[in-house]
C-alpha cells in the first residue's frame, strides 16, 4: 500500500561554502513509515535531518513537511511538532526526569496536570517506573535510562513525526538492542513517521521499513531491508553489507561449533 507522503525534500542541495553537503536529493516519506538512512561521518546524513527542522536551510530545492514548505513555517512552531532524539541525549542537568520530558509541552502552554500526566504515560511507555524515576535527576542515571529519558521528552508533544540521528550509538549492545527494538515497538503503536541516520548498518536493516544509503552527498541506493541484502545495486553498497553477512557466517559457525 502507497504511504501518502509526510516529509518530501524536491531536488535539494546544500553547500558550506564551496563544500556540498547534499546534492539533488529527491526523497519521500511516507505517513507511518520508518527510514533509516545510512552512510559514513561527512555523507550529509546530518544536514538532511537539519533541513526538514529547518536547522539549515536549502542552498536549491525545496523541503516539504505535511505538505508545507518549511521555509515558511514558524521555525520554533515547526520544531515542537517534530520530535528529536539525538546521540548526546542533551537532558538538562538541574531538571528532574519529569521536567525535562515536559518541556515542549510547557513552551506550547500545557497545564501542569496535564504535563505531569504525560511525564508518567512516557515513562511507562519506555519502561521505567514512574514512582522510581520522575523526580531524579539525569545524574543518577544510566546510559541506557538516559536514551529512554530522551525518547519519552521527544514523545511528549504527541508529534507526528521522530528524527533521531545516532540515537543508541552511545550504548551498550544490550541497550542498544533493548531501547531500539522497544522504540521500533513504539513506532507502530503510536502510528510515527521516524527518520533515522545510523553508521550501523545492521541496525538500520533490522528496524526499518526503508533503508537509504547516502554516500558524499548523495543517494546512491535505497529499498526495503530485504531489498538492500539481497540485491544491493551500487558497489559502496554491497561492500557495505558484507561486514553484517560476515559477522552472520562467523556466528553461525560459532554456534556449530567450527571456527569463526
Amino acid at each position: 500500500m502507497t504511504r501518502a507522503p509526510i516529509i518530501e525534500l524536491n531536488d535539494v542541495s546544500k553547500t558550506y561554502g564551496n563544500a556540498h553537503a547534499l546534492e539533488r536529493v529527491t526523497l519521500q516519506v511516507g505517513e507511518g513509515e520508518f527510514l533509516a538512512i545510512v552512510g559514513p561521518s561527512g555523507s550529509g546524513k546530518t544536514t538532511l535531518l537539519r533541513l526538514i527542522n529547518q536547522l539549515a536551510e536549502p542552498t536549491s530545492g525545496e523541503v516539504l513537511v505535511e505538505h508545507q514548505d518549511v521555509r515558511l513555517a514558524d521555525p520554533p512552531a515547526l520544531r515542537r511538532r517534530i520530535g528529536y532524539v539525538f546521540q548526546g541525549i542533551g537532558l538538562f542537568p538541574h531538571m528532574t526526569v519529569a521536567e525535562n520530558i515536559a518541556i515542549t509541552p510547557r513552551l506550547i502552554g500545557w497545564p501542569k496536570e496535564k504535563r505531569a500526566a504525560r511525564a508518567d504515560e512516557l515513562l511507562q511507555l519506555v519502561r521505567l517506573d514512574p514512582a522510581h524515576y520522575r523526580d531524579r535527576f539525569p545524574a543518577e542515571l544510566s546510559g541506557g535510562e538516559r536514551q529512554r529519558v530522551g525518547v519519552a521528552r521527544a514523545l511528549a508533544a504527541e508529534p507526528k513525526i521522530v528524527l533521531m540521528d545516532e540515537p543508541f550509538g552511545a550504548l551498550d549492545a544490550l541497550n542498544r538492542d533493548a531501547i531500539g527494538r522497544d522504540y521500533r515497538a513504539l513506532h507502530v503503536s503510536l502510528g510515527l513517521t521516524t527518520v533515522m541516520i545510523t553508521h550501523d548498518l545492521t541496525e538500520a536493516v533490522l528496524l526499518a521499513d526503508r533503508v537509504m544509503v547516502v554516500h558524499e552527498g548523495r543517494v546512491i541506493e535505497e529499498g526495503t531491508p530485504q531489498q538492500l541484502m539481497t540485491s544491493p545495486k551500487n558497489a559502496y553498497v554491497r561492500e557495505l553489507i558484507e561486514t553484517p553477512r560476515r559477522q552472520a557466517a562467523r556466528l553461525n559457525a560459532l554456534l556449530k561449533g567450527g571456527v569463526p
